[in-house]
């Protein structure tokens, strides 16, 4: 099991593309954990922007009577992925993990791959 820093860590260095990576609350709409980012990308404002995204989708699923689990959200920009991974795990309820990828560079069904498995991985 891995803390969220190392976990963090992992994002950046195991997934080829990624610039930035977060742990989230989506209760709260606060990154508990975050690694990356720039001065013209603020983590914690994609964090809680993102927070509306989840609640938004959650809300609709409802609406619609869908019985699923959400596995993950992909959001695509012209230079970027933005993967949002919902947490299964025990402790892991309300929290998601955030990835920002170069689409260049990143190969996204690897970057999926290696994401679920540092969400399995990680002790909250």
């Amino acid at each position: 099991m891995a803390n969220l820093e190392t976990s963090l860590k992992e994002c950046l260095s195991s997934i080829e593309g990624a610039s930035a990576a977060a742990l989230v609350d989506y209760t709260s709409g606060m990154a508990l954990g975050t690694l990356g980012g720039s001065k013209t990308f603020d983590l914690d404002v994609a964090a809680a922007g993102n927070t509306d995204v989840v609640r938004s989708k959650l809300r609709t699923m409802e609406h619609l009577g869908l019985k699923e689990e959400i596995e993950d959200i992909l959001i695509t920009l012209n230079s970027q992925y933005h993967l949002i991974r919902l947490l299964k795990g025990r402790g892991g309820k309300g929290l998601f993990l955030y990835l920002v990828l170069d689409s260049g560079r990143a190969n996204l069904a690897m970057a999926r791959h290696q994401l679920r498995k540092i969400e399995a991985d990680l002790e909250v």
